[in-house]
């Protein structure tokens, strides 16, 4: 198993420290650096940033969001990211949520499915520099009646393929990411409900196009942080807002993915209230309402031992790349955390 860094969205306050965090990676061996987008930073210009910094460390969008851009865009940053960071490039997709989708793009937020695969489809056929058309129900290239014409992408990428990832969480999207994918990307993942909540669906999809899971990447994110196990409680509720803007507040009381992921992992009761909370403003109530046990599951929390222990539960659930989310007040704690992530990976014996 892999170890990844995670940087989350730019603006988050970190902004200063997150290149000298992104070195450290690079130095430790990590085998790559994602950055993110929603409505604020934008995911390209970062990876584009910290690639011209870096030497070894791959650079991914985790995620650039489908309704921001068209398909043929999306190839042609791909493209050139690759060729900029030397064949660096991972190539991360996500539809992201109707209130992004419909509020920021104008997007509507209708068949994610098919419009995740028609995507991908366009994405891959330009980024093997074929002369671009396509009939679809949501594109269609060149447009029929007009002067438009298939051409071909003039960028040559470092690599003959891009590896492309999805970001998924439900069944039938995880399905799908295993039979058009190379990897998923996870958020909130439990190594003891990845079998039934993930594994389960990724396999179908596999089958779907002949394949195994041999070679397909399965790349959850986890906040870290470090510290003595007496003070896992304590580290845990660092967590408590992260935990209640997903589950309680990203989506709507009708349209929450990570919410529905934590009822999928048994926690219906909790994620109910969570998310009425959230939604009703008591954002502080939402976070109290989390169960421990639900952040400690999803995050890696205390000694070196214990965050390694949970590593080895990973990895013998199928995960192929752990990013880490490093957590810490200062630039020195943030660090020391992905020096304890690499040391953790060592104890576990999965370097």
């Amino acid at each position: 198993m892999q170890l990844g860094l995670n940087l989350g969205y730019w603006g988050a306050g970190m902004d200063g420290d997150n290149l000298a965090v992104a070195q450290e990676a690079d130095r430790l061996g990590y085998a790559v650096c994602w950055a993110a987008e929603a409505y604020g930073s934008d995911a390209a210009t970062v990876l584009s940033w910290v690639a011209a910094q870096t030497e070894r460390i791959d650079v991914g969008s985790a995620i650039f969001q489908i309704p921001a851009r068209q398909p043929a865009m999306t190839a042609m940053t791909a493209a050139t990211l690759d060729t900029l960071s030397g064949g660096r490039f991972r190539l991360g997709l996500g539809v992201s949520g109707p209130q992004v989708s419909e509020g920021w793009y104008g997007v509507r937020f209708d068949k994610p499915l098919a419009r995740t695969r028609e995507y991908v489809e366009i994405v891959r056929k330009a980024m093997i520099r074929e002369r671009l058309s396509y009939e679809g129900e949501h594109w269609t290239l060149p447009l029929p009646g007009g002067p438009g014409k298939p051409i071909k992408l003039t960028v040559h990428p470092q690599r003959e393929h891009i590896p492309l990832y999805i970001a998924a969480i439900g069944p039938k999207n995880l399905e799908q990411t295993g039979e058009i994918a190379d990897g998923a990307l996870l958020i909130f993942p439990a190594a003891e409900h990845l079998e039934e909540t993930t594994f389960t669906h990724l396999r179908a999809g596999r089958a779907k196009a002949g394949k195994t899971l041999d070679g397909f990447d399965v790349c959850p994110t986890l906040p870290l942080a470090v510290g003595d196990d007496k003070d896992v409680a304590a580290l845990a509720d660092t967590f408590r807002p992260y935990t209640a803007l997903y589950v309680g507040g990203m989506g709507s009381a009708k349209q929450n993915f990570y919410n529905k992921l934590a009822q999928r992992m048994g926690y219906e009761r909790e994620a109910a209230e969570i998310q009425e909370k959230y939604l009703s403003g008591d954002k502080q109530g939402a976070a109290a309402a989390i169960p421990q046990d639900l952040i400690d599951k999803t995050t890696l929390l205390g000694s070196v031992d214990r965050i390694a222990d949970r590593m080895k539960a990973y990895a013998e659930a199928g995960v192929t790349t752990l990013s880490l989310a490093p957590a810490g007040f200062t630039l020195q704690e943030r660090l020391a955390s992905l020096r304890a992530g690499t040391e953790a990976l060592e104890r576990a014996g999965l370097a």
